[in-house]
């Protein structure tokens, strides 16, 4: 690669920034990576070197890992997050953005956040990275996919009661959600005509309306609608029998109507190498599927296998696009 990847802080507090170190050892110089992050809060986690711009982490000792020095209010303290840092905490991220912007580091890859210190230190109003995001690349809405070995999930609704999600799938969402993946498959994950399974909203995918009529008004004429303009698609699908090995391989990317029938699938077949993908955006991001882990954080317990992969696939996103 001849442009480096940012990696940002996230929350000081959590497991991230150790993570950093562990990723580094891991992958050497094999795929250049630098750390947005106050050099103040890196002592006793590894060895590390300053470093004034991106490029030059192309050039640091494969032992070592770059840093992108940012100032932040407090000292750090793991497990115990300080408000007072919220507001570098969204500096470095909007920084990252603007980095990859212009050019100068090929993909974010983002380390977790705690939420709840970015409200009461920042006044954050977003969910999370993705809603983020989206707003600071001036887009209306992104895509956000999880993605292991096997297995590649996009939820159409996201961080929402239960209860609210028949009322938000609408025609619009549930259609813009299935072509931005559609398309981020084909430019970021190099295949031509992608595959996509969607399932129902409701068991047995409402069992010929027995169980409910989503499926019946709403999610297969899009379907239909869509294999017309071109798309490969199918269901909608009963999502307790499309995630066995068999059903898997019909697929590239299944569209699910909610969180958790995205993410059990995934998390139980690959808790600890799950990344979470933004599609849509202007430019490569990705993250470990994990949190801030605040109570093992500063301990050296933390698995990078995460960390890792969400790296491996920035990069490997990334190549594909400039292709």
């Amino acid at each position: 690669m001849s442009r480096p990847i940012a990696l940002t802080s996230g929350e000081p507090a959590g497991v991230g920034l150790e993570l950093a170190f562990r990723a580094r050892a891991a992958l050497g110089d094999s795929l250049p990576f630098f750390l947005i992050a106050d050099c103040g809060h890196l002592a006793g986690l590894g060895a590390f070197q300053e470093i004034a711009n991106p490029v030059d982490a192309l050039e640091v000792d494969a032992s070592v890992l770059p840093v992108l020095h940012h100032d932040f209010a407090t000292a750090n303290r793991f497990g115990s997050p300080d408000a007072a840092n919220a507001p570098a905490v969204i500096a470095v991220i909007k920084r990252a953005v603007a980095l990859v912007q212009t050019g100068q580091a090929a993909a974010i890859c983002t380390n977790p956040i705690n939420k709840r210190a970015l409200q009461q230190g920042a006044g954050f109003a977003y969910p999370g990275h993705t809603e983020f995001l989206a707003a600071l690349a001036g887009i209306e809405r992104s895509v956000m996919m999880l993605a292991a070995p096997g297995l590649r999930v996009v939820p159409v609704t996201i961080h929402m009661p239960l209860a609210e999600v028949p009322q938000s799938l609408t025609p619009e969402l549930l259609q813009t959600t299935i072509c931005i993946t559609d398309r981020a498959l084909r430019q970021d994950f190099g295949l031509d005509q992608p595959r996509l399974a969607v399932a129902g909203l409701n068991p047995h995918a409402g069992e010929g309306g027995a169980m409910g009529r989503e499926e019946i008004d709403l999610i297969a004429p899009l379907i239909d609608k869509l294999r017309a303009e071109g798309l490969t698609i199918l269901g909608p699908m009963s999502a307790d029998t499309m995630f066995h090995p068999e059903a898997r391989a019909l697929y590239d990317a299944a569209i699910c109507m909610y969180h958790d029938q995205a993410l059990i699938p995934l998390k139980t077949l690959d808790f600890h190498g799950g990344t979470n993908i933004t599609l849509g955006l202007p430019f490569i991001r990705t993250s470990p599927d994990h949190g801030t882990a605040l109570d093992i954080a500063g301990k050296g317990l933390a698995n990078p296998s995460s960390l890792i992969a969400a790296l491996n696939q920035a990069a490997k996103m990334a190549e594909s696009r400039n292709r």
